[in-house]
């Protein structure tokens, strides 16, 4: 099996070099922001930092593909790299620190293209997690100086805490019922939203967490870190990885239960 080691290496690479980007011009006075077509915000960050990863890869990586958010699918063949250049623009053009720059390396294989490396950058947060496939997933400030990530060991909804994003999504989908009953049964829920609550999640910091509505450059590189660091990632469909557009992830042991009150239709 690859190692994917100099794979990891190279993000951490591209990581840097979009943290510096995207750290320039967070809370700038004069940043620019546009309205995609789909109404959602993109800023002359996203599109610089996504621009700089490109170049890296097309110098480091020639006959890779990419897939990014603000610029498409680029190249073909068994290894495609997917970029959400910043997850949580809105935090981001309004100066909230939740927000990081998402990179894996994804490989064809049966069911799609499946993610073997992944890193999430938040350089306003002073944090960065990883995970290379059969190597486990980290965080840290470096390779070299990191720590271990491992789910919670959490057995009972009503001990677990459950992030998501927004109400508005739950209800367009017809699960808002269920969702709904979740947060009744759990012990604790917040609305952290974006990468963050996966990143949690695998930390062991919290147990479960959903989001109705997302693309794939959202979820291949939380779901790698999740599933390295021990837990389970898969859509609200129960398809393991980041193909459902939307996603379920869990410490593994609640999983089940996560996807029973989730699929609730009413």
């Amino acid at each position: 099996m690859p190692d994917y080691l100099d794979d990891l290496r190279l993000a951490h690479v591209l990581a840097d070099a979009a943290d510096a980007t995207t750290m320039d011009r967070f809370k700038a006075l004069d940043l620019k922001v546009e309205t995609k077509p789909d109404m959602t915000p993109v800023s002359e960050a996203d599109k610089a930092a996504e621009e700089l990863i490109r170049g890296h890869l097309q110098r480091a990586r020639p006959r890779d593909a990419v897939l990014g958010e603000e610029y498409g699918v680029q190249g073909t063949g068994p290894r495609r790299w997917v970029i959400d250049p910043i997850d949580g623009t809105k935090n981001y053009v309004r100066g909230v620190p939740v927000w990081a720059t998402l990179i894996s390396l994804t490989e064809a294989s049966e069911g799609g293209y499946q993610p073997v490396v992944g890193v999430v950058s938040a350089p306003a947060l002073g944090r960065r997690w990883w995970a290379a496939k059969g190597h486990g997933a980290f965080t840290g400030r470096s390779l070299s100086s990191a720590s271990r990530l491992h789910v919670s060991r959490v057995g009972k909804l009503s001990d677990a805490s459950f992030a998501y994003s927004s109400l508005t999504g739950w209800e367009d989908l017809g699960r808002l019922n269920g969702f709904l009953d979740l947060t009744r049964e759990v012990w604790r829920t917040r609305a952290y939203g974006d990468f963050w609550p996966y990143m949690m999640v695998a930390e062991g910091s919290i147990d479960i967490c959903a989001e109705p509505e997302l693309s794939l450059w959202d979820m291949a590189a939380n779901a790698i870190v999740v599933t390295e660091a021990g837990g389970t990632f898969t859509g609200l469909d129960g398809r393991p990885g980041p193909h459902s557009g939307n996603a379920a992830a869990s410490n593994g042991i609640l999983h089940d239960e996560l996807l029973g009150y989730l699929n609730e239709l009413h």
